[in-house]
């Protein structure tokens, strides 16, 4: 059984609404799952997962505060220690699109994770399409 990570912030509640439907999907397809907000989380978490699935919402164009300190947090304990770890990104936006979820990736990636899944995104409110894309999500890192 893969354990997979979700690592997230949340104010609104719609990042944290995709958040759980990608727990959804990845315990559907049979994984163990740890869901976490960000600011609760640390570099244990990150090195004992087999993948990790990143969310937040876009605040002035740049990822949630919350998941930037985990980095800072955490990036020198994990740097060299998680290169390829599979990773995915998803998100909420007003107004600015996608931008954020794309800074979280860049992260992600300067960590040395390797991207897994193409990002999802949602403006505002999770649609039932972002729903279903990120149960869809869940599921494909669920499987790797």
């Amino acid at each position: 059984m893969s354990k997979v990570l979700i690592l997230y912030h949340s104010l609104s509640g719609n990042t944290e609404a995709m958040a759980k439907a990608v727990r959804d999907g990845a315990v559907s397809a049979g994984a163990e799952v740890n869901l976490k907000k960000a600011a609760d989380a640390g570099a244990d978490d990150l090195l004992s997962c087999d993948a990790v699935v990143m969310g937040t919402a876009n605040y002035f164009s740049y990822e949630a505060g919350m998941m930037k300190d985990f980095f800072d947090r955490t990036f020198f304990t994990l740097k060299g220690k998680v290169d390829s770890k599979p990773y995915a990104v998803f998100g909420s936006f007003g107004g600015g699109g996608d931008v954020a979820i794309k800074s979280l990736a860049k992260l992600c990636e300067n960590l040395g994770l390797k991207k897994a899944a193409d990002l999802v995104g949602a403006q505002r409110e999770p649609s039932k399409e972002a729903i279903s894309a990120c149960k869809a999500l869940g599921a494909k890192m669920a499987l790797l």
